[in-house]
C-alpha cells in the first residue's frame, strides 16, 4: 500500500514527526519533490534532528529511504545529513537515490542569492537555498540528472555549453564573478564519486517492491498553499507539493496511492511571503510563536520567525481538497492551553461579500477574516492518550475543525515527541 503525506497549509504543519511515526509500520519512505529549502523537525529516542533532504522515516533499521526522482538533489548535503546522523548514533540508514534525480549545481544557490539581491524589496522571500533556478534549468532542459555523472565525456561539454549561457547573465545582468567549466567539471566528479554507492533505478526498485506488496510512504516537503499552480502564486514554491505529484516525483502509477494523510496545524504558521488573512501581529503574535512547535515557531532551515495566526478554515478546507485528502492529523494542539478564548476563521469578507472558498491570489490579498470564537481548556493536555480525557472544549475545538475541513481527523498530535499523540480511529 502507498500513502502520501502531505500538507494542508503553507509548510511546517509537523509532518516530519508524523512521518517517523507511521514509518514503523513501513518499508520504505521516499522523498518526491523540493529540496534542501525547508526542513522536518523530528524528536525520537536518537534526540532531536532537523531533517533536509533525507525522508523522516531513516531512523528506522528496517526501512529504505529514496531520494526519488522529483527532488533537487544537493549532493553535498545529503552526504554531510548522512554522516550527521551515523555521528549522533542513528545506524546508517539503507539509502536510494534516482539515476533520473537532478543535481542541485553549486551555481544554482548562487544565482537564487543574486537574483533576491536584484529584486530587494520585491523579492520573493527566497531562502537561498537554490531551488528556483534549480527547477527553471530543469524545465528549460539544461539540468544535470544524477545519470549523466556516470558519462564524463557528455558531461565535460555540457557543462561547457551550459557555462556560456550562465556567464552571459553573471556578466551582464548580476555583474557578479564568471563560472569556470573545468573547475564545475572537477567539482561534479567529486559528486560522482560522493553519490555513487546510493544510485539506483528507482521506478525499477519501487516496481519490484509494489508487486511484493512493500508499504510505501511518500514524503511532501511544505504544503497544499505553496503548490505552484494550486497555492498562494507567485509566492510559492517551484515543485508541486501535492499528493498527486508524488506518483510522479517517485515513479510509481498514480493508482498506486491509497491513502493520502495531510497533516493541518491546529493554528496557522507561515515563512516566507504572500497573503496571510488570519495573521496575528504585535504581543499576541510574539506570545504564541515563542510558546509554539518544539522550540518555538521558527524555520527549521533558516531559523527565521515564523508568522503566525488563527487557525484558517477556509485555507485549510481548500488545502485538504487540493491534496485529496482521506484522513487528517491535528498537530501542536498542546500549544493553545494558555488561551482563554480560541478563534478560527471561518470566512473572508472580499469586496463586502463573505466567501467560504480559497480565492486566486489577487483576490486573496483583499480578503478581511471572518472569526469565529471558543472557550480555550486552559490547561496542559500533553500526556493524555484517549481522545475521550481531552477537556471538553478541547474536543470542541477539535471538532468543529473537523466539521470546517470536511474530512476526518484520524489522530491529534499533542507535543512533539514520536508517541505524543491520540489514536481517533
Amino acid at each position: 500500500m502507498v500513502r502520501a503525506i502531505v500538507g494542508a497549509n503553507w509548510g511546517d504543519e509537523g509532518k516530519g514527526k508524523i512521518t517517523d511515526m507511521l514509518a514503523k509500520e513501513s518499508d520504505i519512505i521516499i522523498r518526491f519533490q523540493g529540496g534542501s529549502n525547508a526542513g522536518h523537525t523530528i524528536i525520537n529516542n536518537y534526540g532531536r534532528f532537523a531533517l533536509h533532504l533525507l525522508p523522516s522515516g531513516v531512523f528506522y533499521d528496517h526501512t529504505t529511504s529514496i531520494i526519488g526522482n522529483g527532488v533537487a538533489l544537493n549532493i553535498p548535503y545529503l552526504i554531510n545529513e548522512i554522516n550527521d546522523l551515523i555521528s549522533k548514533g542513528v545506524p546508517k540508514p539503507r539509502i536510494l537515490v534516482s539515476d533520473r534525480a537532478q543535481i542541485l549545481m553549486p551555481y544554482h544557490v548562487q544565482f537564487d542569492a543574486y537574483e533576491e539581491e536584484r529584486l530587494g524589496g520585491k523579492s520573493f522571500g527566497s531562502t537561498k537555498s537554490g531551488i528556483a533556478p534549480f527547477y527553471s534549468d530543469k524545465y528549460a532542459k539544461i539540468g544535470f540528472q544524477v545519470s549523466e555523472l556516470f558519462d564524463a565525456d557528455s558531461l565535460r561539454e555540457k557543462i561547457s555549453r551550459v557555462c556560456e549561457t550562465k556567464n552571459v547573465l553573471l556578466e551582464h545582468l548580476y555583474h557578479k564573478p564568471l563560472l569556470d567549466p573545468e573547475e564545475l567539471f572537477a567539482e561534479l566528479l567529486k559528486y560522482k564519486e560522493m553519490v555513487e554507492p546510493y544510485v539506483c533505478d528507482v521506478s525499477a526498485y519501487l516496481y519490484e517492491a509494489l508487486k511484493e506488496g512493500k508499504n510505501i510512504l511518500l514524503e511532501g516537503q511544505l504544503g497544499s498553499l505553496k503548490d505552484p499552480d494550486h497555492g498562494i502564486y507567485p509566492m510559492v514554491t517551484s515543485s508541486s507539493t501535492l499528493a498527486a505529484y508524488g506518483a510522479i516525483g517517485a515513479g510509481i502509477p498514480p493508482y498506486e496511492i491509497k491513502n493520502i494523510t495531510t497533516v493541518v496545524k491546529a493554528y496557522s504558521s507561515a515563512v516566507g511571503q504572500g497573503a496571510f488573512v488570519s495573521e496575528l501581529f504585535g504581543e499576541e503574535a510574539d506570545e504564541l510563536r515563542r510558546r509554539g512547535g518544539d522550540k518555538g515557531e521558527f524555520g527549521a532551515t533558516t531559523g527565521r520567525p515564523r508568522r503566525v495566526g488563527w487557525f484558517d478554515a477556509v485555507a485549510s478546507r481548500y488545502g485538504c481538497r487540493i491534496q485529496g485528502t482521506t484522513e487528517a492529523v491535528l498537530t501542536v494542539l498542546d500549544v493553545l492551553g494558555y488561551l482563554d478564548e480560541l478563534t478560527i476563521c471561518t470566512g473572508y469578507e472580499i469586496d463586502g461579500e463573505i466567501v467560504k472558498d480559497f480565492p486566486v491570489t489577487c483576490k486573496l490579498e483583499k480578503a478581511k477574516p471572518v472569526y469565529k470564537k471558543m472557550p480555550g481548556w486552559k490547561c496542559d493536555i500533553r500526556g493524555i492518550r484517549n481522545y475521550n480525557e481531552l477537556p471538553a472544549e478541547c474536543r470542541a475545538y477539535i471538532e468543529e475543525i473537523e466539521k470546517e475541513i470536511g474530512v476526518p481527523i484520524t489522530m491529534v498530535s499533542n507535543g512533539p515527541g514520536r508517541d505524543e499523540i491520540i489514536m481517533r480511529k
